[in-house]
């Protein structure tokens, strides 16, 4: 007989689901989850401060570019490389997506399909992020248009509905983080790899611990943005080069392992598969 177990989601962003979304789902298969007013547990994110009201098990999830504060939570779960124990756990934000299954089914490009027939796309809505992202979008499109989608430096007269069906018309997509901060790994670069674009990505200096140098153009490895842009335009009218990429395997390998489900759900088990008094890891006055 499985555990039931009462838990709650307190301080998550606008829409999401406390019944179903990926916590729900992976624990599902060992217990018997109740979403519960009198949690035990309760998963916290960084969209308030309601979990201060609580003397639960606290278990954060941290998607955003923050540090974690071990302080605050008994148990972590983050992008940082760090350690502390069964405290923390390594589970950067795409692996949430309910995209990621996506990215192990793709299929062999023999040649550039045709209707890749547009060059690069930028799709963004927030304006404020680091001024990188706005200035790289400017160089790339003296080179040819960068068609953009979102909100942020519209050049369409209209904003994208299906991100993925939009980008796969591009050879390239600019997957350039908010913020820039080792281990800060989020959707952008794994959006591109499922619209079978080659991602030109910015922001995780450590990317390459996740996915393969081989399958995306790392800004991270140029002294600046020209010289970005000239291998760009290398790999851009060289279609064996492009195809090269495209077809590399996406993850570097020894990241796969902790992100399977197994390996995730065996870091829950610790905290549920223990009284909750066991599994405490702060004070309740904390």
């Amino acid at each position: 007989m499985k555990k039931t177990i009462e838990i709650d989601f307190i301080d998550f962003w606008p829409g999401f689901n406390k019944e179903n979304n990926f916590f729900t789902t992976l624990l599902r298969k060992n217990y018997n989850v109740c979403i519960s007013d009198h949690p035990n547990y309760i998963f916290v994110s960084l969209f308030g401060t309601d979990y201060l009201n609580y003397n639960a098990i606290k278990i954060c999830f941290i998607g955003e570019n923050s540090r974690p504060n071990f302080t605050l939570y008994d148990y972590i779960l983050g992008f940082d490389w760090v350690s502390l124990g069964d405290r923390y756990y390594r589970l950067p934000l795409y692996r949430l997506d309910n995209h990621y299954p996506m990215l192990f089914n793709r299929l062999e490009i023999k040649q550039i399909p045709t209707t890749k027939n547009k060059f690069c796309n930028y799709i963004y809505s927030n304006a404020n992020a680091d001024q990188h992202r706005e200035e790289f979008f400017h160089l790339l499109n003296e080179y040819k248009q960068v068609d953009s989608g979102g909100r942020h430096l519209n050049n369409l007269g209209y904003y994208v509905g299906d991100k993925l069906a939009f980008q796969n018309d591009y050879k390239f997509t600019i997957a350039f983080e908010n913020t820039s901060y080792p281990g800060y790994t989020t959707e952008k670069i794994t959006d591109a790899y499922i619209a079978n674009t080659v991602p030109i990505y910015w922001g995780n200096p450590n990317v390459v611990k996740e996915f393969n140098p081989d399958s995306f153009i790392n800004c991270h490895d140029f002294k600046n943005f020209d010289q970005v842009i000239e291998y760009i335009k290398k790999v851009d009218s060289d279609d064996d080069l492009y195809l090269k990429m495209l077809n590399a395997p996406i993850f570097s390998p020894k990241i796969l392992e902790s992100l399977e489900e197994d390996a995730i759900l065996s870091f829950l088990d610790n905290i549920f598969s223990n009284d909750v008094e066991k599994a405490r890891r702060i004070t309740k006055n904390t």
